[in-house]
């Protein structure tokens, strides 16, 4: 054993026995959000950080108002409907809404708020949640998507917000 005496703190280390510890990286995938005639009005972005998903949505062109927003089980985005996207990310089987007491999916999102400029923001974390490496995964065998519907969600009404026709969909890759 070697001693290191630093600031007059000896240390210990042993010869040879070093370690090297990787970097880890952040798990991340994206979705390219279009609507049925595949003009790009939003850009979501999911993160792995520790045990939740760090979701993030970047929109543009789009009409100013209110808009549901979720996060749908299966990466599918056929149009002009996009019920190919399933219903809403739901691997703990509740109810819809962060205001319904038997709430709330996995996919439940915040509003998104397009402003005059007819530009949104939205970030939001969703706990407990992976993105990859588990039954539940958002990133299963088939996949997920981010949809936005015509209409504001309620954070109630089972099983989507009364938020409307699906208007925009994008495939988690």
């Amino acid at each position: 054993m070697k001693y290191l005496a630093l600031g007059g703190v000896a240390l210990a280390a042993l010869a040879g026995c070093a370690s090297y510890v990787a970097p880890v990286r952040d798990v991340v995938a994206t979705a390219d959000v279009r609507d049925p005639a595949g003009l790009p009005r939003a850009v979501a972005t999911a993160t792995q950080q520790r045990n939740a998903i760090r979701l993030q949505v970047a929109a543009r062109n789009m009409a100013p108002g209110t808009y549901g927003a979720h996060v749908h089980m299966t990466g599918r985005c056929e149009a002009p409907t996009f019920e190919s996207a399933g219903g809403h990310w739901n691997p703990t089987n509740q109810m819809h809404g962060k205001e319904n007491p038997r709430g709330m999916h996995k996919g439940d999102l915040p509003n998104l708020l397009i402003g005059a400029d007819r530009t949104g923001r939205m970030e939001v974390t969703i706990p407990r949640a992976t993105l990859r490496g588990a039954s539940d995964s958002l990133l299963d065998s088939d996949g997920a998507a981010l949809v936005i519907h015509a209409a504001a969600d309620d954070y109630r009404t089972d099983p989507s917000g009364n938020s409307g026709a699906r208007i925009a969909c994008g495939v988690f890759r």
